[in-house]
């Protein structure tokens, strides 16, 4: 399978494995009492003392049954030093995994066969740019990294075997750097951001190729159903007259691969997560609620690593810091959580991160190109994708505004600027700084200047203040509204430099107490003018989370889990509606006829026996998606390998206009009528129920949204996933609920929490603490997940106990 660098994919690194099966050359039959030896010696130390060379002071590690550790140390250093040693003997593969993904250097593990996945990331250069960053690294940004890469390099050499991943590859894990811990955070931009401004791209090929109305039309900003905080609202896009086929009538719409099931695949989904915050007046404590999952691909290990982090000064039996939450393997500070006075928590802020530059060429020199301060040539950086004598080699060609990533429709070189490239270690400082901060002020001034990716931050704190905005960098453009690749040659267009805290947009203390994201436009007017379209979420979700916040006076932390489980699918109404009419003027054909009774009492929810969800979602899915596949044709072509990345994540509005007008010069190219299309998507859905078996009773939603959740090992040796791998189990939930769950695609941890009350705080994580599969918590808690069951924030009784000590001797990293 092709990897793809855009986010909408929704799929990691991990899920790009299965392409490579064969790399794993140790035969499973063979490996006896060797693999025994190997799982059982990589298994991560649960007591006894551990030496780190460096550490300032004691830190002690207590594991409760489900393995989340609560680390309790002297300051902030030594836990850094404390939770590299757990992060590397839990996951640290999945950590090589990330800075090799972020690098383009998957192919020096996997060989040749991962250089089409390295190629499109090596351009960005990001092992330069990280090594770059440390070396203009503050004292105290150093003295972090160093504190944690000596941590991670200890907790791998205190493994009696290496990971037992890298002996089933027969390779060696290479060391932690400085570096690696920046490169961990760039992954997450890949999984985030859009690395080669297709949004914009596809823009300019629609309006080349369909026209500039029907590609407005097809790409619209928002739909009715956005919902934003301020209550605005954007101008619905005029519908065209007529639309000149790019395709004779009657001609085969091209359509794309289908899910393993044969259901077509949800093209305009995307990765995201939901949050929300309630006021203290709600809550009955006084303090403020906040909720968030945060939704990526799914797998084992799961992408976070619980912890609780105590700062205890040596003497003192008061803590200075208490933090809990979840961090990232290969960085060792606090992603979100509590720290008893502010928690928070992040959503994908799909803010407009990056611009497609055309480069000029001069005098035809493809080489040389415009710029405001003279003709320039274009840097050249030859890399070698791995060490292997057939592994290929690919030229880099670099710009003043960042690496080239393709041409145009004229030829013309295109750059990409991306605030990625300008991340450096600032992000330990200001992390570190969002970590202690004391008011929901403090912590929205610190997340102005933490330079991860884009995130709309919903942040509480003791005193019931709520407040949202976005964390990162964010351009400040002129001379263009990034919506289309721009030339930047004349100086009349382009950055400069990026919005100061005061320019970031914030909203704070709303008079109804309730705040919520969910990946869509959150503001409109100046505000959305500053932050820019980054190609933001359909507004359903978020107009439900609104609508079940509104629906209610008073909070406890399960009324909010239990938003975070509503699986009610009230935007699928309108497809219920119009399948049941379709099927009601083909009442004569019985193999239709025997739909309706399901249609009818279809639930409204993406419940796991529910055979008339499935059926309107199955009905849903084929119209938009032949749909768009239609009136996008001529555009397939060119987009080349984003010919099956051409449907809006707002195709909700058009397809509803189109279905309910049904205008007679815009019948989709290929189809001789309305009628046809729907008698085509009709038929998908008969042609779905027959590749299931036949039987319609069968046809639940559970049978087709059951999970698939792999370890990356048994993506690429499949005879291994009965050991690694949980159940795949049928889940509730759909794409477009808060309940957001696929087979491989969720909630990576679902948190409810109230600062200062984190005794009571719930949370939900997939597939466990651990990595390993021998390990006594593999997979524990993950059926809580699946079930939405209530489980405690706070890690539970200590069932093991161990403590790391300094080296005795040993000079500081």
């Amino acid at each position: 399978m092709e990897a793809k660098t855009d986010r909408r994919t929704g799929r990691r690194v991990l899920a790009w494995l299965g392409g490579i099966a064969g790399v794993v050359v140790v035969g499973v039959a063979g490996l006896g009492g060797w693999v025994a030896w190997s799982l059982n010696a990589s298994l991560p130390q649960l007591e006894g003392t551990a030496t780190i060379p460096g550490l300032s002071g004691p830190v002690t590690v207590e594991r409760d049954e489900n393995g989340v550790p609560t680390l309790t140390g002297p300051d902030r250093v030594s836990l850094m030093y404390g939770l590299g040693f757990l992060h590397a003997q839990e996951r640290y593969f999945q950590m090589d995994l990330m800075r090799r993904s972020a690098a383009g250097e998957l192919s020096s593990l996997f060989g040749p066969l991962a250089a089409k996945f390295d190629t499109p990331r090596r351009v960005h250069r990001f092992r330069d740019r990280a090594h770059a960053a440390v070396e203009r690294s503050s004292p105290e940004q150093r003295a972090m990294l160093a504190a944690y890469t000596a941590g991670v390099n200890a907790g791998l050499d205190g493994l009696k075997a290496a990971p037992f991943e890298y002996a089933l590859l027969r390779q060696h894990p290479q060391p932690w750097s400085l570096e690696d811990t920046l490169l961990v955070v760039d992954a997450m931009y890949f999984d985030l951001q859009s690395s080669d401004g297709w949004d914009e791209r596809r823009l300019e090929l629609a309006m080349d190729q369909l026209g500039p109305l029907m590609a407005n039309f097809l790409y619209p900003k928002g739909t009715e159903l956005d919902a934003p905080l301020d209550g605005s609202t954007l101008p619905e896009p005029p519908m065209p007259a007529s639309y000149t086929p790019a395709i004779k009538m009657g001609q085969a719409v091209p359509r794309q691969d289908g899910t393993p099931d044969g259901e077509a695949p949800d093209s305009e989904a995307i990765p995201g997560s939901n949050n929300w915050a309630v006021s203290g007046a709600l809550t009955g404590t006084g303090a403020a609620m906040v909720a968030n999952d945060m939704h990526l691909g799914l797998r084992t290990p799961n992408t976070w690593y619980r912890a609780r982090l105590v700062v205890k000064p040596a003497g003192s039996d008061t803590p200075t810091l208490d933090l809990v939450g979840v961090t990232l393997p290969g960085n060792p500070l606090l992603v979100v959580g509590s720290n008893k006075h502010v928690a928070w928590g992040y959503t994908d802020a799909y803010v407009d991160t990056g611009d497609v530059v055309i480069l000029e060429p001069v005098d035809g020199d493809p080489d040389r190109y415009k710029t405001p301060d003279g003709p320039k040539t274009l840097e050249k950086h030859r890399q070698v994708l791995c060490p292997a004598p057939t592994c290929p080699s690919i030229t880099i060609e670099d710009s003043d505004w960042g690496p080239v990533i393709g041409t145009d429709a004229q030829g013309r070189k295109l750059a990409y600027r991306w605030v990625a490239h300008d991340v450096g270690a600032e992000v330990m400082t200001a992390g570190a700084a969002l970590e202690q901060a004391g008011s929901v002020e403090e912590a929205v001034s610190i997340a102005h200047r933490l330079p991860i990716p884009n995130e709309n931050m919903m942040v509480v704190d003791t005193k019931g203040n709520l407040a949202w905005t976005v964390v990162g960098l964010v351009p400040r453009r002129f001379g263009h509204d990034g919506t289309l690749p721009t030339s930047w040659a004349d100086g009349k267009a382009g950055w400069n430099g990026y919005l100061s805290p005061a320019e970031v947009p914030v909203i704070a203390n709303p008079q109804n107490g309730r705040l919520w994201t969910a990946n869509t436009r959150v503001v409109g007017g100046d505000a959305l003018a500053k932050l820019g379209f980054g190609d933001y979420a359909l507004g359903g979700r978020a107009g439900q989370i609104r609508d079940d916040l509104l629906a209610k006076d008073a909070f406890t932390e399960k009324d909010l889990l239990a938003i975070q489980l509503d699986d009610r699918a009230p935007m699928l109404d309108f497809w219920q509606r119009l399948m049941l009419q379709a099927l009601s003027e083909r009442a004569s054909d019985q193999a239709l006829a025997n739909l309706v009774a399901p249609v009818e009492s279809w639930g409204g929810r993406a419940a796991i026996p529910s055979v008339g969800y499935r059926l309107v979602r199955t009905f849903r899915s084929a119209l938009v998606d032949r749909l768009y596949q239609a009136y996008t044709a001529p555009m397939a072509g060119p987009a080349g390998d984003h010919a099956n990345d051409l449907v809006s994540h707002q195709a909700e509005g058009p397809a509803r206009r189109l279905l309910t007008a049904r205008p007679a010069g815009l019948v989709p190219p290929g189809y001789k009528s309305w009628d046809a299309l729907i008698d085509a998507a009709l038929k998908d859905v008969r042609e779905r129920i027959a590749q299931n078996g036949g039987d319609i009773a069968h046809f639940t939603w559970g049978d087709r949204n059951r999970l698939a959740i792999r370890h990356p090992i048994s993506n690429i040796q499949p005879l291994l996933s009965p050991y690694l791998d949980p159940p795949g189990e049928p889940v509730a939930g759909d794409l477009y609920q808060p309940r957001v769950t696929a087979p491989s695609f969720g909630a990576s941890e679902r948190l409810v929490v109230s600062p200062g009350h984190e005794d009571t705080g719930l949370f939900h994580m997939p597939t466990g603490q651990s990595g390993h599969p021998r390990s006594p918590y593999y997979n524990k808690g993950h059926e809580d997940w699946v079930q939405g069951r209530a489980t405690p924030l706070l890690p539970g009784a200590t069932r093991w106990r161990m403590t790391l000590e300094p080296a005795k001797g040993a000079p500081a990293p």
